[in-house]
């Protein structure tokens, strides 16, 4: 199912980008349109759309190390659960602070992800990964609350049109579904890192 994804989102993400920009704002989500029109389905389809190429190749280049050995891992019909509940929950914060602003829109594929490389993070807590654009690789764990440290300061600062929220709270989406529909994976994580 992640080559699906994989595919689906690039695809539909290049298509939305240079041949219909209407596309492209039909599937942006919008908390207003969701809440007073009942577009909930943009907390799906906005995951499926992104601003611009780097966005898309950022998104993708992540995806592409996670989430095919995630899968592997948990296997499709959870790994289904952990990309798509990260993803929803991923906008819960931009859902209450913005119902009420029209002009608001969000998309791309980003808390999803941060589901995934979470799960992932639990199942492989000695991995090393980098946080661009600094190479210098960190075990998965620490690579983690790193990036939530990041993310929080990056949020409060709101300098840039990222939704850091959405980070955070997609990643704590992921590692929440993951040791839910695999309660040991906690004492795992646990027994690696200490």
């Amino acid at each position: 199912m992640a080559i699906i994804i994989f595919i689906l989102t690039i695809a539909i993400s290049l298509y939305a980008m240079y041949k219909n920009q209407s596309l492209l704002s039909k599937m942006m989500f919008s908390p207003y349109n969701a809440v007073h029109h009942g577009k909930w389905q943009t907390l799906i389809t906005s995951g499926f759309v992104h601003a611009d190429i780097a966005h898309l190749a950022f998104n993708m280049f992540t995806f592409y190390f996670f989430a095919f050995k995630l899968e592997d891992v948990v296997g499709s019909a959870k790994f289904l659960i952990i990309y798509f509940g990260s993803m929803i929950l991923a906008d819960i914060t931009s859902l209450l602070k913005h119902k009420d602003n029209p002009s608001y829109r969000s998309l791309g594929a980003s808390g999803a992800i941060s589901g995934v490389i979470f799960s992932f993070v639990l199942y492989f807590p000695e991995s090393k990964m980098m946080i661009m654009p600094i190479p210098i690789p960190l075990p998965a764990a620490l690579f983690g609350v790193l990036y939530l440290a990041w993310s929080y300061y990056a949020a409060k600062r709101a300098s840039d049109n990222i939704n850091h929220s959405a980070h955070i709270l997609g990643a704590i989406a992921g590692a929440i579904i993951t040791i839910a529909l695999e309660p040991d994976v906690l004492s795992y994580f646990i027994s690696k890192v200490l």
